[in-house]
């Protein structure tokens, strides 16, 4: 079990109402889908934009969910206690279904005194680095860290409560799309080594600009004591903000900070070869941005007491995660870089192809960058004039908002541009060839992983 119901209410303060005649008891697992409701589980009703989980109480009671987490407002709205009738479920209530989530998820973890939490932040690598780090600790110790992109507001609490008495460190990935939400993070996770991949332009409609991002990141250091780790990219034009009064520890990890790293040796789009601790590993994930990657998870793991031999296994073990800058290979190659995209990560992805060695034609799919607000139109202007100056031979812009890059490129390149994904595939089928690289570069809502070639 993992929480009584006495120790619900006594922890985060709820009312306890037996809806069906349960008052003891308690449950053994958290869910915020009615659909993923178990016997014994505990289904938070969370209100969103387009639905509003108060009203699939009655489903998760029928899926044999032990109680439901409720808003008091919500409960005649919904007629919550006649979703509870003929069940043995109880009621959980409070103020904040999301605040409460988050509360109960931090509670939870101070039961695992003895486990090193990790925190990772970053505007771009954050799941790649926890992969990474992941892999290298967990060759020596037992780990246990957040699943694919459970990074959010909701994800990270609910991956707080797969930690078990075993584990002994704890590596979890913290993202945001809103003030406030890394710091909300901390609360939960209260890290003791805490790293900050780098700040960029991710999200930057949503929260105002670089060194607003800036600080927000820092935030991950919010609940530091004085005698955690921040560790932090040792190339930032905002690193004397990141470092200033921060309660801890600071450390940094790059190329220069980094003390047994010995280089690397690009592959291209096979990797690179890295000397770690004066022996070489051949790291399979392209690109110098993932050197760096590499080198924010060894300096995770060196902070946790991993070995060096556990940290060149971990390098030489990764894989890519799909549609982050996934290589399928081929009679042609598809560079498939499409789970997000910002300025950034674009002029990375960009890079990593212009670089690469290739008997074809480069041919460069590029999806609009979202969520930049008022400096979209710019953005993507910019991003026109760096696929000008690119080794592409034809470039595909898909998306309403690459209507500004186009207008910058279309004089200087083969140029196609849609907005309609279905000939978008016809054109980029019709016009790729044997040997040619095909770069897939959007944000996620933008779908281009399904090109396929």
């Amino acid at each position: 079990m993992l929480m009584t119901f006495d120790e619900a209410v006594s922890l985060a303060g709820f009312e306890l109402l037996p809806a069906g005649g349960q008052q003891h008891g308690g449950f053994d697992s958290v869910c915020v889908d009615s659909r993923r409701a178990l016997s014994g589980s505990l289904f938070v009703a969370l209100s969103g934009e387009k639905l509003d989980g108060h009203a699939f109480v009655k489903d998760a009671f029928k899926a044999g969910a032990a109680a439901a987490l409720v808003e008091r407002s919500k409960l005649a709205k919904f007629n919550l206690a006649e979703a509870a009738d003929g069940s043995s479920a109880a009621m959980l209530v409070t103020d904040n279904t999301m605040s409460a989530l988050q509360a109960l998820a931090a509670a939870y973890l101070e039961r695992f005194p003895k486990m090193i939490r990790v925190g990772i932040t970053g505007s771009s690598g954050k799941t790649t680095t926890k992969e990474l780090a992941a892999a290298m600790a967990g060759l020596e110790r037992n780990v246990i860290f957040n699943e694919g992109n459970l990074n959010s507001d909701i994800g990270l609490p609910l991956s707080v409560f797969k930690v078990r008495e075993e584990h002994e460190i704890g590596i979890f990935e913290m993202g945001m799309n809103r003030k406030g939400e890394i710091a909300e993070l901390a609360a939960v996770l209260k890290p003791q080594i805490a790293l900050i991949t780098n700040t960029g332009t991710a999200h930057i409609g949503l929260i105002g600009g670089e060194r607003e991002i800036a600080l927000e990141k820092k935030a991950v250091f919010s609940r530091f004591t004085g005698k955690e780790q921040a560790v932090l990219p040792e190339k930032s034009a905002f690193l004397e903000l990141l470092t200033k009064d921060v309660n801890g520890r600071v450390s940094y990890f790059g190329t220069n900070s980094s003390k047994k790293f010995g280089g690397a040796k690009s592959m291209g789009l096979s990797g690179s070869t890295i000397v770690w601790g004066g022996k070489p590993v051949n790291f399979p994930l392209p690109g110098e941005y993932n050197v760096m990657n590499a080198l924010a998870a060894a300096a995770i793991a060196e902070a946790a007491g991993v070995s060096d031999d556990a940290i060149r296994g971990g390098l030489e073990s990764a894989k890519p995660l799909f549609a982050r800058g996934e290589i399928v290979k081929g009679d042609i190659t598809i560079v498939r870089d499409c789970y997000n995209a910002n300025p950034d990560s674009m002029e990375k992805a960009i890079t990593l192809c212009d670089e690469t060695v290739c008997g074809g034609r480069r041919v460069y799919v590029i999806g609009s960058m979202l969520e930049l607000g008022g400096s979209s139109e710019a953005a993507h202007e910019a991003l026109g004039e760096r696929l000008a100056r690119s080794k592409a031979d034809i470039v595909f812009l898909f998306g309403e908002e690459t209507k500004a890059a186009y207008s910058k490129l279309r004089n200087t390149k083969v140029t196609f541009y849609s907005t309609d994904i279905e000939e978008l595939k016809l054109k980029v089928k019709d016009h790729a060839k044997k040997g040619d690289i095909v770069l897939l570069k959007g944000s996620r809502c933008c779908g281009l992983e399904r090109i396929v070639l």
